[in-house]
């Protein structure tokens, strides 16, 4: 592809994310939604990072992996764990606890 056809495509994809987002935000004053829409659009957040994060926490190279020699699993336990034990639920705890799991396992499996 020609970088005049890749110009034009970030422009096409752009100029579609902007106009799907104006329509909405135009008019989202217009009309409210209904409570158990509005309950139910709160379980969005997690239920995307969730789909997100659990196929690449359990499936390496096209396979399903659990077990502990797969890092990536005991990082997400301890990740999940610390967040629902810190206070708050401060997210930088989760993250950090996370990286320090991830890299304290792929160590010891390096030296292995």
């Amino acid at each position: 592809m020609s970088s005049t056809g890749e110009v034009l495509l970030i422009l096409g994809m752009m100029v579609v994310t902007f106009s799907i987002r104006y329509v909405l935000l135009a008019f989202s004053g217009r009309f409210s939604l209904p409570e158990s829409l509005e309950k139910a659009l709160k379980y969005v957040p997690p239920a995307v990072l969730t789909a997100i994060i659990v196929p690449s926490v359990l499936i390496a190279d096209g396979s399903w992996n659990i077990s502990m020699t797969n890092p990536y699993l005991p990082a997400a336990l301890a990740a999940v764990l610390a967040g629902f034990l810190f206070p708050k639920r401060v997210l930088a705890a989760s993250i950090t606890t996370g990286l320090v799991v991830f890299a304290v396992v792929s160590y010891f499996q390096f030296i292995r």
